[in-house]
């Protein structure tokens, strides 16, 4: 079981990849948690049941040898959780979507026991073009997948799929081939910079702790990820835990720590659990824990759960977190590649970061500086979700316009026009498209982003059409904020919460022209005084909802009016006389008594009693009540 050499580790992926191919047909069901919440797990089980009833060989593992089967496999997400649940059917490369318990049948006869590709359940666009590939798929063609590469790939618990397809390669090479110093100058020449919030060059950051004098170091993987609508990391740590331990490993001897951490939220059990058999497997095989490949080189790997906490996303409260005290940030410098967990020198890098890191040794700098423009080399992942028609997980190289991730990959906005998306999440701000700005040929990296007062932050992509209140959206993610702040400093303890108290007085009618002046004071003094840089960001939404929808903050507080008709305290209904025919109706449904008139007579509504559920529009036959 245990491989010694890396002359073993070659002859594995030969005898493990001779046996993949053996595999006459395979069947990906995604067991990711979007599609798990929607039966995968039942489909997967009944696929099984199905296939051992009619005496079709299968195997759910990969055998040690070649040998004629049909592969089952939980894999991790394959991103269009939109059409979820899904299956993927190879070597066809078909896509099943919105896959039934009722379908398996069907799936096993007609695509797995014949040749024959079941036209209900492949994809249709809404001009009705049926894609039976999966790379033909307009959301899957416009992408780029690198960090995601074996995610809905391979069998998301299997180490020995992994190292079919190349896994733990990448540490061999590093750990035979290159010097500590070679890693890192290859990962500064990548100029991969951290994916999970403002972009600090990777290389650099390694750098740093490399120089350390320091014996003991530590290697930290962030899976914290707590902004609203963000799935990029849990998703990778589902499907492809094996690439997130490999990208550590590399870590560690490019920085000679043998120890690591990964910091994962206990609200991702899943994501949990993969990870734990991954390291208990790589541990089995000799990849993890003492005498890598016989190289003379130790590495420890562990999980710590996190309770949830949005602070312990940032640098120091998560390191706090693992030691076991409570998740709060402190006063910097030193900073944590000086003294990080547990006062020694620490490279604290997001899950997506050490995704790429595999693929950079194994291929150079040089290959990946094709992706992306210059300074922002490679790829990002982006969670598309929103007022979108194709919401899911997404890979783009860097610097892919903001229009062709929402139209192109996406489908286009639902419900509307496009108004505006939030990028970066409750630290991030608003892109938009207007007669002043325009957003949408916007650039995505780090550079063009923060020009615009925005920022890629973990990659979270909430797209909003012409009925979303922008008010409504800042005083959403400021209430996140003011509720995840851990308290520690004043300006984002008592910043935040007046800044919510003056956006509560807004969205409810109470708000004035001194309202907008105090919120802008209050961001300015939060911005620059806060103790951590979530503190630092938290004001970001109402800046940039200020600075780009200041006319909708201006009806909200002069004309009392919601544009978008979303705030209920600044809606009112009226009757039209003229549409009226007294049917009563609209009386009897009211469940205050608000509305009041004679039959066969034009009814009135009272607005001090109203209270906006829209009962009476929802039930009246003659479109008689408007909003106004």
């Amino acid at each position: 079981m245990r491989i010694n050499t890396r002359e073993e580790l070659v002859k594995a992926r030969e005898r493990y990849l001779a046996s993949l191919n053996s595999q006459r047909k395979k069947i990906l069901v995604c067991a990711g948690t979007g599609c798990v919440a929607g039966g995968s797990l039942k489909i997967y089980e009944r696929l099984k049941e199905i296939m051992d009833g009619l005496g079709v060989k299968n195997c759910v593992m990969l055998e040690k040898e070649p040998h004629d089967s049909v592969g089952l496999k939980k894999s991790g997400c394959h991103g269009f959780c939109e059409m979820g649940p899904l299956i993927r059917i190879e070597p066809m490369g078909w896509l099943y979507i919105k896959v039934r318990l009722e379908d398996c049948e069907e799936i096993i006869q007609k695509s797995i026991l014949g040749d024959e590709c079941i036209e209900r359940l492949i994809y249709c666009d809404k001009e009705g073009n049926t894609y039976e590939k999966q790379e033909e798929i307009p959301f899957y063609k416009q992408q780029t997948r690198l960090a995601l590469e074996h995610c809905g790939q391979i069998n998301a618990e299997s180490i020995t799929e992994y190292i079919a397809v190349g896994g733990y390669q990448a540490v061999a090479k590093a750990l035979f081939d290159m010097s500590s110093e070679d890693i890192v100058n290859e990962v500064i020449k990548a100029s991969l910079r951290g994916r999970g919030g403002g972009g600090f060059p990777t290389g650099k950051k390694w750098q740093q702790v490399l120089n350390q004098k320091e014996e003991v170091k530590y290697i930290v993987c962030n899976g914290d990820e707590g902004d609203p609508g963000a799935f990029m990391d849990r998703s990778m740590m589902e499907g492809d835990p094996h690439r997130v331990i490999e990208g550590m490993i590399i870590a560690g001897i490019a920085t000679r720590a043998h120890y690591g951490y990964i910091y994962v939220r206990a609200e991702y059990p899943l994501a949990v659990s993969r990870l734990q058999t991954a390291i208990d497997k790589a541990n089995k095989r000799g990849l993890l824990g003492k005498n890598i490949l016989n190289s003379g080189f130790d590495y420890e790997l562990k999980i710590s759960q996190g309770a949830g906490a949005f602070v312990c996303g940032e640098g120091s409260a998560l390191t706090a977190s693992i030691e076991g005290n409570r998740g709060m940030p402190r006063v910097k410098p030193p900073r944590t590649v000086e003294k990080g967990l547990f006062g020694k020198p620490t490279v604290l890098n997001n899950v997506e970061t050490f995704c790429n890191v595999p693929s950079i040794i194994l291929n150079g700098a040089d290959w990946y500086n094709q992706y992306g423009p210059e300074n922002n080399h490679g790829t990002k992942a982006f969670a598309l979700t929103g007022n979108v028609n194709n919401t899911g997980l997404i890979e783009v190289p860097m610097g892919t316009p903001l229009r062709k991730v929402i139209f192109d990959i996406g489908g286009g906005v639902k419900g509307g026009e496009f108004k505006a998306v939030q990028i970066g999440g409750p630290s991030g701000g608003c892109l938009c498209y207007n007669d002043k700005d325009n957003h949408l040929d916007l650039p995505l990296d780090f550079d063009s982003l923060k020009k615009v007062g925005a920022m890629i932050g973990s990659g979270g992509l909430v797209v909003m059409n012409n009925k979303s209140c922008m008010v409504e959206v800042a005083r959403f993610f400021m209430n996140f904020t003011q509720n995840e702040s851990c308290g520690k400093c004043v300006p984002c303890r008592e910043g935040t919460k007046r800044m919510l108290e003056l956006l509560d007085d807004i969205v409810e009618g109470r708000g004035t022209l001194e309202h907008l002046e105090l919120l802008e004071e209050l961001a300015e003094t939060v911005s620059e005084t806060a103790l951590c840089g979530l503190g630092k960001t938290a004001a970001s939404p109402v800046t940039s909802t200020l600075k780009y929808f200041r006319d909708e903050y201006i009806a909200h507080v002069v004309e009392k009016r919601c544009p978008a008709g979303q705030c209920k305290a600044l809606v009112n209904f009226t009757i039209d006389a003229t549409l009226c025919k007294g049917c009563t109706k609209c009386a009897r449904m009211c469940p205050v008594g608000a509305i009041t008139g004679n039959l066969k007579e034009a009814h009135t509504i009272d607005t001090t009693k109203c209270i906006k559920c829209r009962a009476c529009i929802d039930g009246c036959a003659f479109h008689a009540i408007h909003e106004v």
